[in-house]
Parts: structure tokens; sequence; C-alpha cells
């Protein structure tokens, strides 16, 4: 069958409007109904604990793609979760540019930072601008002590850690000289402390305090004036990335003392760091954080869903910044909505069960009844010891 000229044309104009007009109804009616909802998140993924920081991001990616899988609402919008990443190096000055930078990009809360020496000068700005911060392993307990409302951490802090340890180091390890160095950072020498004020109520003796840096790579002077000492316990205040380099050399000066630290230490590539200068059950680590019983599984569950996604173990940190993110996220959705100042108040009375154990805070924005698990290297692999709380 054959048309007109000019009713052809008038057919062909409508089927094109029609099209047009279907195209508009699939694609841009939706988007106008989903609201975007930024997270911000800051960790190191340049410089020597690069390694730290990418776990973390993943653990972050990770919680943000299984949000926007669940089609949450908050109120009655379809929301989406975009995750705004950025670098701080581990580096004070780098850190705050970082928060500036979340802040004028108006994120809706801010996951991070890594360590204590970026978490605290960034926290000032992120309070300024009233936005909520979660740090998933910021330990140093200034922290939360500085009256910030939106101010929270998942981890238990350094007074847990450092006084575990030290109680450890001479009640199960039998510790009598014991050495201490720190790396001069927020986090190495709040731990350091914490560290030997424990020993000493626990009947210790320190027998010397060393410095360093947390881009030092030379230790022989320092470890050369402990090994005068005699210590039975070497305990370092720093990351992984100068306690494999300090193992080493600890090996060649023919230091036999145990290794013990906090959780900057307490990671995957430790092993791979100190390489052969690691005996089995020679370090001795805490983590911040812990589960057991059936809490294990959903730990597992995670750990094991980690390495298939990132082909990658975890480190330390990205279940708590999996934890983090969904506790952000779930705060705003009790609250039917992702303003700042109106799901803060969710966010501080929040009871969440994750993957990291039952969490909710205290009135400084503490995890309640923090955990600690201690761990030992046999094999080259972390092996639990025990959960202490």
């Amino acid at each position: 069958m054959t048309f007109s000229g000019k009713r052809s044309l008038t057919v062909v104009a409508v089927a094109v409007a029609a099209v047009a007009l279907a195209a508009c109804g699939k694609k841009e009616a939706p988007v106008a109904d989903v609201q975007v909802i930024k997270i911000g998140h800051v960790g190191p993924v340049s410089g020597a604990i690069a390694h730290l920081g990418k776990d973390n991001e993943n653990g972050a990616r990770m919680a943000i793609e299984e949000l926007n899988a669940a089609g949450l609402k908050i109120g009655d919008k379809a929301v989406k979760f975009e995750l705004l990443a950025e670098d701080d190096a581990a580096d004070p000055k780098q850190g705050t540019a970082a928060a500036q930078k979340l802040v004028d990009a108006k994120v809706n809360g801010v996951i991070g930072h890594l360590n204590s020496g970026t978490t605290i000068p960034a926290s000032q700005i992120y309070n300024t601008a009233g936005i909520p911060q979660i740090s998933p392993s910021a330990t140093n307990p200034k922290y939360t002590r500085q009256g910030y409302a939106g101010a929270f951490r998942v981890v238990a802090d350094d007074v847990h850690l450092g006084g575990t340890l030290g109680k450890y180091a001479v009640e199960t390890l039998k510790g009598k000289n014991i050495a201490v160095i720190d790396d001069r950072t927020a986090y190495g020498q709040g731990v350091a402390e914490e560290f030997k004020k424990s020993v000493t109520a626990a009947g210790g003796t320190i027998v010397g305090h060393e410095f360093t840096t947390d881009k030092a790579s030379d230790f022989n002077s320092i470890l050369t004036t402990l090994k005068a000492k005699k210590p039975d316990v070497v305990f370092f205040g720093g990351m992984d990335a100068v306690a494999g380099p300090m193992l080493r050399q600890m090996k060649s000066l023919g230091i036999q003392a145990k290794f013990m630290g906090g959780d900057g230490i307490c990671t995957a590539e430790l092993a791979k760091l100190a390489g052969d200068a690691m005996k089995d059950e020679a370090v001795v680590c805490a983590e911040a954080g812990g589960v057991e019983g059936e809490q294990k599984v959903g730990m597992d569950k995670f750990r094991a869903d980690f390495k298939a996604k990132y082909n990658a173990d975890v480190q330390v940190y990205a279940p708590y910044v999996y934890d983090a993110v969904k506790i952000m996220a779930t705060a705003m959705v009790n609250a039917g909505s992702a303003d700042p100042a109106k799901y803060l108040p969710a966010l501080k009375s929040i009871t969440y069960k994750g993957v990291t154990g039952d969490i909710s805070f205290d009135e400084k924005g503490d995890v309640k009844n923090g955990a600690l698990t201690i761990f030992t290297y046999k094999g080259g692999e972390r092996s639990q010891i025990a959960v202490v709380r």
C-alpha cells in the first residue's frame, strides 16, 4: 500500500516524534528522580603504605557497589551513591588539601582518613563544614576528644591498643627488659606511649626508647644502642613499610628479641617486607577490632568476596571501611535524609551488625566495647592468637 507524499511525511514526522518521546521517557525521567549521594574517601594510595590505602579504598568501593545494587530509597527518593576518592599520601598537608576538596565538592559524608596524622587535622575541616566523618583506622585518642559532633571511629583507640599489647608483653611473653621505637607520627608515638605505660603498670621495665621516621630505612644506629641493653621484647610504633626493613636489620645485628607492634604493622604485607628475617611466632601484633564465633563467618565471607573481586588479600582495614560506608548509608535511610545535619543524630544512635562486629558509638564517637585481635606469623602468614576486649 502507498501514501501520497504529504501524508507520508506526516506519518514519518509523528513516528520520529513518538520515538523521541519514548527515548526521553526511558532515559531522562528516572535520572531526574534519582538523588546522587556523594561519599568521600581519603587514604594514602601513593607512597610507602599505598598498599594499605588501596586496601581501604577497595573496601569503600565494594560497599558503594553493593548499596547501589540494593536499590535503596532515602525518604521517598531512589538514590545512587557515588564515591569520591582522594589520596593524602599519609601526609598531613596533603590530607587537609584532600579534605577541603571534598568539602568543596559538597560530599554528604566522609570515610577516612587512614592515618591519625592526617585524620586529626582533616577533622577540623570537616567539622567546620558540618560533614560527618567516620575513620576506619585512626587510633590516636585525640581524634574523638576534640569535641567534634561528627567525628566517629569504628576501631579501638591507642589507649586500648597500646595498653593491651603492653600487658601482653609482660604477662604472656614474659618480657622483663623491653625496648621501644616509634616513628614520631601521631599514630606511632601515641601507641608507643600507651604501650610503655601498660608495661610499667604490669611490672615490666622499659630499657630504652629510640626514635625514627615513617620514611626511614636505616636503623643500625638505634638498634645497636638497644642491643647493648639486651631487650627480650622490642616494640615498634609505626607502619609495616618501616617494620619490615627494621626486622631485617635486627636479624643482621643478631637481636633475638620478640618484635611487637600495633595494627600498623599487623598486615598481610609484613611477611614480604621482612623476608627471611621473620621467624615463626617471633612477631606479635594487634589489630583494632575482632570477631568470634558466628560473627567470624561473616568476616570470612567478606575476605573471600574481597579476594575474588580484587585478586588481593585484605591487608587490615578494608572490612572496617566497608562497615563504615554501610553505617553512614544506614543512618541516612533511618533519618530519611542524606543532609548531614539531619542524619547525624541517627548516626550517633545507630546500632549496626557489621562484618567487623556489632557497632554503636559512645558520647565521644568511639566504638563501644571495641575488640582487639592479637596475631602472630607462621610460615609467612598471619595466625590469630586471641580476641580481647
